[in-house]
């Protein structure tokens, strides 16, 4: 809103930073997490006093999560706030990129709040059928790609300009990249502090990309695909590190809330929508390899039992083996920033190394 303000009015002087992408990226990320903080605090108290015993916690889980229970959640309807107000304040409402990435995030925040809100008036840990919210995602994903794909070609990181065309088959795989984007960070939001630090890191990482993208001089440099606009979406991934950094503020163990499949869905299916837009794709496997990891220890978890009977690790997701081993819930969360950390580096790194 502001940045067509500055447009249609001619804003001269200290006025017209507000048409930089780079000064609005750092309003972006201080606004959101300043409306986060700000609301943070009421906000968790209704949660608390709505939900009463809060979010169910697993019986069969290390029992030192039991201390857990009566800790509220659906604390990612705090995180979709913040970075939605502060996205309408900053960002180029123009931008088709702005509708498809508010339609990932606010349509994945809703199937996780129906999901969340299923299981706390039930408490369970059931939720909503499977089928049903997978459907909903592909739809939500299915709209998503459409608005944003414009060259259905899968590029490969490390070569320069070479992809892979995929014609139609890429809207399909767009959506599979978002859905599974969405899911993956879900499974990894395990224990305090766990998923949304790598989610901000993640963030911080594709609002770099996404900024040389969208800039034909730095693409053409770096042998990676321009893609005209995409620029703007550095301003949403800073919003995404502001609202998650307010997040975290309240997060930080022991947790006074949790952001639930409200949050864990929305932000996941967010930095896919943000991965297929600038054709990072692959990158986003990379950088967001914490959460592949996570994922695929339950897929392999699940499946081997179901033929062997016999179990992988000593409980999946990942980060319950670790904490089965003995590993304390602030040394795996840690540690677990620290590969997120290393990671992201590596993503970069593949800009350059072509």
């Amino acid at each position: 809103m502001l940045y067509l303000l500055a447009h249609w009015l001619h804003f001269e002087g200290f006025a017209n930073l507000i048409r930089y992408q780079s000064f609005r990226s750092g309003a972006a990320l201080l606004t959101a997490l300043l409306i986060g903080l700000v609301i943070g605090p009421r906000f968790i108290n209704m949660l608390r006093v709505r939900q009463g015993k809060g979010q169910p916690i697993r019986e069969d889980g290390p029992q030192t999560h039991l201390a857990k229970r009566g800790t509220p959640t659906m604390g990612g309807l705090m995180i979709v706030i913040a970075l939605s107000i502060s996205l309408l304040l900053w960002m180029d409402l123009t931008s088709r990129y702005v509708w498809a990435c508010l339609t990932v995030t606010i349509g994945f925040g809703l199937i996780g709040f129906l999901d969340d809100y299923d299981k706390v008036t039930k408490y369970a840990h059931k939720g909503i059928p499977a089928k049903f919210r997978l459907l909903a995602e592909f739809v939500v994903a299915g709209i998503a790609a459409w608005l944003v794909v414009t060259e259905p070609n899968l590029y490969v990181p490390v070569f320069s300009n070479m992809y892979i065309p995929l014609g139609p088959v890429y809207y399909l795989f767009a959506a599979f990249v978002i859905v599974g984007a969405g899911n993956a960070v879900n499974l990894t939001d395990g224990l305090d502090g766990l998923a949304i630090m790598p989610v901000i890191i993640a963030s911080g990482t594709f609002a770099i990309i996404a900024y040389l993208a969208g800039r034909s001089d730095f693409a053409t440099y770096l042998g990676i695909p321009h893609v005209p606009g995409a620029g703007e979406l550095a301003i949403f991934c800073a919003a995404v590190m502001g609202g998650g950094l307010a997040f975290l503020w309240f997060n930080a163990p022991p947790a006074a809330v949790f952001m639930g499949d409200t949050g864990s869905l929305a932000l996941g299916g967010t930095l896919g929508v943000i991965a297929v837009s600038v054709h990072h794709e692959i990158v986003l496997a990379i950088v967001g390899g914490l959460f592949v990891m996570e994922a695929v220890s339950v897929i392999i978890q699940v499946a081997v039992y179901k033929r062997t009977g016999k179990r992988v690790f000593r409980m999946a997701p990942i980060h319950h083996h670790f904490e089965q081993l003995g590993w304390k819930e602030s040394t795996v969360v840690i540690r677990f920033w620290i590969v997120s950390i290393v990671l992201a580096l590596l993503g970069l790194a593949t800009l350059k190394v072509r």
